[in-house]
């Protein structure tokens, strides 16, 4: 006599399920002037200069690069450039984006 198998908790599928992992987008979350300031401010608190501008670009996605770059006064491929992460934008420009987004930048003690 043969015997008996014991069942096993865990059993193997018999088809293989492929799990999809997408990007993370911070835009989708950035749907709020709360949400946009509190990120803003995160990055300006904690960030290096990159990180910044990565934010700043963030935001304008969230906002319309379209928009905010006719609201700044900058071309859309400026736009673009000026927010890149290896960029040096002059300061002038980093407030006319902060205007043009509807946030301030403000100093507070550290």
């Amino acid at each position: 006599m043969k015997p008996k198998r014991r069942p096993t908790a865990i059993r193997k599928p018999t088809t293989h399920a492929r799990v999809v992992l997408t990007p993370f987008d911070s835009v989708k979350y950035l749907n709020s002037d709360k949400a946009i300031a509190a990120y803003l401010n995160d990055a300006l608190a904690d960030g290096s200069t990159e990180e910044i501008l990565m934010a700043f670009f963030q935001v304008a996605r969230a906002r319309g690069m379209s928009r905010v770059a006719k609201v700044s006064g900058l071309g859309r491929e400026s736009l673009y450039k000026a927010l890149s992460p290896k960029s040096k934008p002059r300061f002038e420009t980093i407030v006319k984006v902060a205007r043009a987004l509807g946030v301030q930048i403000t100093a507070r003690v550290a």
